[in-house]
């Protein structure tokens, strides 16, 4: 990153804005942080994380010292801003539940009670979040670029959760969490993204990261909303249809479709009637029962929710064993518990917690897990 992008009062590996400035490196980092926290999490409810974990021999040597790691004041009283300007469920209460995990004070700022609705401009609202205390400030707009918005903040890390069309970066890292858990290395797997990549944030990060991650990205959906206006779409494979794509997939993202973001010019391309086409989508291009059943039966399929049912995924694909919904959701809470601890420059032994994820699930000559053991994630 070049002297003129890098913020001037917080450092850019404190920010997350986008996932370019992240070296590997940190991302790993972040990623052995949050699966270190949510084994560690499991363990105090008398979980295990990976199939029969607790009970194989060798294995609860290795999460001993995290049994009684407890998650109150991991920070000391620091203080987290959520400056939402766009609707969220999954990603606001992930965010305030990831602070409050680690002992942070949480400020949810009100936009609909807030001076935004007397004209005041987010820069303003960020650095009066920012006067006040925030150490942290994590933010959801329709805005795409963050950039100015980061760099005009003195003290206080800003932390993206979701850029208008441009960026979605904590999505992507729980997102590349999940399928870890079940594949311990994205290298050499082919990733689907089918539906709106035009205008998905999600669909963006995971273009800037899953080829980091030596995945194989293909594309699939309604040809008129699979080329983004940034290009970056160009960087990836597109499959000749949806169900060949899903074929040839280990796993399947299925993408929200972003009605709210239609132009008259992509309301033109898709017909002129939306809802006439939203009514064959599943048909045509969503994840219905049939297509399911020709992902490999060790594939996974993920939704960044929230899930339009019958329209992009059938209701009886939610009940299917491969489907991961619910534990991406659950994965969020860890991710952007790791992430926060970046913004916020706190230090732990996250390189002993990491370390002890793959070695309680070592690989065997064979390359398989020990019985009764989901194979761990590799991060390094």
């Amino acid at each position: 990153m070049t002297d003129a992008r890098r913020p001037k009062g917080v450092s850019a590996l404190r920010a997350l804005i986008s996932l370019d400035d992240w070296p590997l490196a940190q991302i790993r980092r972040v990623l052995r942080r949050a699966a270190a926290w949510k084994a560690a999490f499991k363990r105090a409810r008398g979980e295990s994380e990976f199939g029969r974990m607790a009970e194989d021999k060798g294995t609860t040597g290795a999460f001993s010292k995290w049994d009684e790691m407890r998650f109150e004041r991991t920070v000391g009283r620091r203080t987290v801003a959520l400056a939402f300007f766009e609707p969220s469920t999954r990603t606001r209460l992930s965010f305030e539940l990831a602070a409050k995990r680690l002992g942070a004070d949480v400020v949810d700022l009100d936009v609909g009670r807030s001076s935004v609705q007397k004209g005041e401009d987010i820069a303003e609202t960020l650095a009066t979040l920012e006067a006040m205390g925030a150490e942290a400030i994590v933010v959801r707009t329709t805005i795409d670029d963050l950039r100015p918005y980061g760099e005009a903040l003195q003290r206080a890390a800003l932390v993206s959760a979701g850029a208008g069309m441009a960026e979605h970066p904590t999505q992507a890292l729980l997102d590349v969490l999940t399928m870890l858990e079940a594949f311990g290395s994205l290298e050499g797997k082919t990733v689907a993204v089918i539906g709106d990549v035009r205008h998905s944030r999600v669909a963006a990060s995971h273009l800037r990261l899953l080829p980091r991650l030596g995945a194989r990205l293909v594309l699939a959906g309604p040809p008129a909303l699979l080329e983004r206006e940034d290009g970056r779409s160009a960087t990836a494979i597109r499959a000749p249809s949806v169900d060949e794509a899903i074929e040839a997939a280990d796993a399947v993202i299925v993408l929200r479709l972003q009605k709210e973001r239609l132009t008259a010019v992509d309301r033109a391309m898709l017909g002129g009637d939306v809802d006439r086409f939203l009514a064959r989508y599943l048909e045509r291009y969503g994840l219905s029962a049939p297509r399911a059943a020709r992902l490999k039966p060790s594939g996974l399929i993920l939704h960044p929710g929230p899930v339009w049912p019958d329209v992009e995924i059938a209701r009886a694909v939610f009940d299917d064993p491969r489907a991961r919904i619910r534990v991406q959701v659950e994965n969020g809470v860890f991710v952007r518990m790791a992430v926060l601890a970046e913004a916020l420059a706190i230090s732990s032994p996250e390189e002993e917690a990491g370390s002890a994820v793959p070695a309680a699930c070592s690989e065997t000559g064979d390359g398989r897990a020990p019985v009764g053991v989901e194979r761990a994630p590799h991060y390094t």
